[in-house]
């Protein structure tokens, strides 16, 4: 055998090892054979930015509908999922809440069940524990039936509306007056399921970068085949003929970095959850949530059992001053500029003050919460529970201070505008309707670029 030949077949087997640590290995094999390839595979026809649950569904559904197409998913964390999909009380929502007709109720409705099937699909673990939306006091009792009748009207399935004794056979601890239940209502892994459809991506051709935050967006030469080049901050940089950004908690500015409105604004409200010691998780069988008061922008104070097996309690929300801060000290200078800087927020914080100044005390005394808490489960003790993770939420808001409760889709400016498509918000519950958000998305994307 001949020196060349021999360095062909150690070439080979050097590429077929490292194809089995990927095999084994997953999300982070995938990253270092991504990382390899940077060079040999620069040009693609798109590339979307964002490895969250939502871009990276969003991806999957782009490369099952168009397999030759070369596509790439760019993040600019380590690895994918690592902040509200990853950060969040990972509950499959039945699709009770929302106005009958609108598109977040068929999108919800529509997800969940797709969602039980991928998890079925892809031996992903999850568990139907159920959910009690209860009332405590008779003021909430009309606002609980006409939740009951958008849940009718958008075909959610099995749910029914029980009294005092139900409510305490189904959670023995639980005291309320009526309340409706939903059994179709589940707990998983969100991060686990991104990560997930991440594999499925680069399992049909696609190529996911990791550690590549994008800086900016430039038009290369006129007629090119791949026009627009993607330049991140280490350097980096990643030619396409087409864009999609699904940024979440930075959604609005790479919008910007094409030269589009900087409203609606990106808001990040953070979380604090409680932690039910584990000697007491029986007090909690499965979800139990209040029912929700319009006056207030947020639900309010809930009950989630993990699929690890733990009790999350809460949360709370309010202002995060950092875009990632999931700690009461977090910090950013530009995030907390920015937020306090825009008349929307300024107006939101004006016509919420007391609700939000008792959103920051039950953040920093527990014992707040947990009287909130004890409204639903009045054994609970201020003993019981320890303080636990936290999660920030990526709100759009406009200019009034008005929640943006839909899809907000935009392009670029100039010759980079018929190029870039993005997401720029997603509405809650974005989890549980990321594969039925995809397949909208997608739509819009063969739409906007004629695919």
């Amino acid at each position: 055998m001949t020196a060349t030949q021999i360095q062909k077949l150690s070439s080979l087997s050097l590429q077929c090892a490292r194809l089995c640590l990927i095999a084994r290995n997953g999300t982070l094999s995938l990253r270092s054979l991504c990382t390899a390839s940077t060079k040999r595979n620069e040009d693609y026809d798109v590339c979307i930015v964002g490895g969250g649950i939502v871009g990276l569904a969003a991806a999957k559904e782009l490369i099952e509908r168009h397999p030759h197409l070369k596509c790439a998913v760019v993040e600019k964390e380590k690895r994918l999922s690592m902040h509200q999909s990853g950060n969040n009380s990972g509950v499959i929502h039945a699709g009770i809440y929302y106005l009958p007709g609108s598109l977040k109720a068929k999108l919800c409705v529509e997800g969940a069940a797709l969602t039980y099937k991928y998890c079925d699909d892809n031996n992903i673990p999850y568990k139907k524990c159920g959910k009690l939306i209860v009332a405590v006091q008779p003021v909430e009792i009309p606002r609980l039936e006409a939740l009951y009748e958008r849940g009718q009207k958008n075909n959610v399935k099995d749910m029914r509306m029980i009294g005092p004794e139900e409510i305490k056979e189904m959670e023995p601890h639980c005291r309320g007056l009526k309340a409706i239940s939903s059994p179709h209502t589940g707990i998983l892994d969100w991060g686990e399921v991104a990560r997930s459809f991440g594999d499925t991506f680069a399992k049909r051709g696609g190529h996911v970068f990791t550690e590549f935050e994008v800086k900016g967006f430039h038009m290369t030469q006129e007629g090119a085949e791949y026009p627009v080049t993607i330049r991140s901050s280490q350097g980096k940089s990643l030619r396409c003929r087409y864009v999609l950004t699904c940024g979440g908690l930075f959604a609005d500015r790479l919008a910007q970095l094409s030269g589009c409105n900087p409203v609606p604004r990106i808001v990040p409200f953070r979380g604090d959850y409680l932690l039910l010691k584990p000697e007491k998780n029986h007090l909690i069988r499965g979800n139990i949530y209040p029912v929700p008061d319009p006056k207030f922008p947020f639900l309010g104070v809930h009950f989630t059992p993990r699929i690890d097996g733990s009790v999350w309690l809460g949360p709370n929300a309010v202002l995060a001053f950092k875009r990632e801060g999931y700690n009461l000290t977090d910090f950013n200078l530009r995030d907390t500029i920015d937020a306090l800087s825009f008349r929307g927020l300024r107006k939101l914080m004006f016509k919420h003050m007391v609700f939000g100044m008792g959103e920051m005390y039950k953040g920093v005394v527990i014992a707040a919460q947990v009287k909130q808490l004890q409204r639903f489960v009045p054994e609970l003790r201020l003993q019981d529970v320890t303080r636990g993770p936290s999660g920030v939420r990526a709100q759009a808001l406009d200019l009034e201070g008005t929640l943006v409760d839909d899809f907000v889709f935009d392009g670029g400016e100039g010759a980079i505008g018929s190029r870039v498509l993005h997401v720029r918000n997603a509405p809650s519950p974005a989890a549980t309707s990321s594969l039925s958000i995809a397949k909208m998305i997608i739509d819009k994307v063969e739409d906007s670029f004629s695919l």
